[in-house]
């Protein structure tokens, strides 16, 4: 078995992400496919087991040469059952993902929050360096987590570990959160929440660079936020000063009960690179006590988009 491949899918609001990785880890062929979620996602699993079937045909592969399929998907997941409780940006509820991606592959299935396999695949292969303990952040749409403690991935009593997203960091404006609260972190840190930050202060009247850029485009986005802000635009260096500082302290609470060697940050917003992790880590400092903060390495992730996929073999590697 120990000789067989692994297939690692991350299952995303607008694409899901295949690959066949070997078992040491290395990407042997990975692909994308839409995400068909009319009629409540029903032709997710049918759609993966298709292609799946395709790509092995085209990559001269045979069943036989896999052990197991390691799946992640948003959303709140019993990772015993392998049933999704909950995946608003799916639509499933109660959809037990094992069972049905079992029956239409023929592999055995293990499935977890997609958060968590990120973080289980740059531990494994990218910037964690196999840390023993080890705090991972995904800054994209939203605001996602993954906990490495002792060597293992934390699940928490229900599955709903890390959901550092919904962390309330805010309360004298705060934002609503998709998730029914008001203030998250996902309502500032996440690239969406940047963003709409930015346009608020643009719509209150306060002139800056980005002005033109919502006018021209009809909206902005983070990127556009720290461009902004690299060319010395005051709206925009205050709207990213806000931003770090909430993430930063937040980071630093959850360092200071978890105690990590290694912090991770991953996602869409980590491609601004040193012009976001600098200031976080200086932000983290101010709030960490210091022998937590001695303790820490901070790193972006190095995997990109690879990371779910390479977290999802190992985690049916490990299975």
């Amino acid at each position: 078995m120990s000789q067989q491949h692994l297939i690692g899918i991350d299952i995303g609001g607008t694409t899901v992400k295949i690959a066949f990785v070997t078992y040491k880890g290395d990407i042997l062929h990975k692909w994308e496919i839409p995400t068909d979620k009319e009629e409540g996602a029903i032709g997710i699993v049918p759609d993966i087991a298709a292609s799946i079937e395709e790509q092995l045909i085209a990559q001269s592969l045979q069943s036989k040469d896999f052990a197991a399929i390691g799946v992640g998907a948003p959303g709140f997941i019993d990772v015993e059952s392998g049933i999704v409780h909950e995946a608003v940006n799916i639509g499933w509820k109660n959809y037990h993902l094992s069972e049905k991606l079992q029956e239409a592959t023929g592999f055995k299935v293990w499935v977890e929050n997609d958060a968590n396999l990120a973080a289980l695949g740059e531990n494994w292969k990218g910037s964690g360096d196999q840390a023993q303990h080890m705090l991972a952040v995904t800054l994209g749409t939203g605001v996602g987590g993954g906990i490495i403690a002792n060597g293992q991935l934390l699940h928490g009593s229900n599955g709903t570990v890390a959901e550092i997203g919904h962390m309330t960091v805010e309360t004298e404006n705060p934002l609503p959160c998709n998730c029914g609260k008001d203030g998250c972190l996902e309502t500032v840190a996440s690239a969406s929440g940047i963003a709409k930050i930015a346009t608020l202060e643009i719509k209150d009247g306060k002139s800056t660079k980005l002005s033109s850029i919502l006018d021209r485009q009809g909206s902005i986005t983070a990127r556009d936020v720290f461009q902004a802000a690299s060319e010395e635009d005051q709206v925009a260096q205050d709207v990213l000063a806000y931003v770090i500082d909430h993430l930063g302290r937040a980071v630093a609470n959850l360092a200071i009960a978890l105690n990590p060697s290694k912090i991770v940050i991953g996602g869409g917003v980590s491609k601004a690179g040193d012009q976001l992790l600098l200031p976080l880590r200086a932000a983290f400092d101010r709030y960490a006590l210091t022998r937590t903060s001695q303790a820490v390495e901070f790193e972006i992730a190095s995997l990109g988009n690879d990371a779910g996929v390479i977290g999802a073999a190992y985690l049916a590697k490990r299975k």
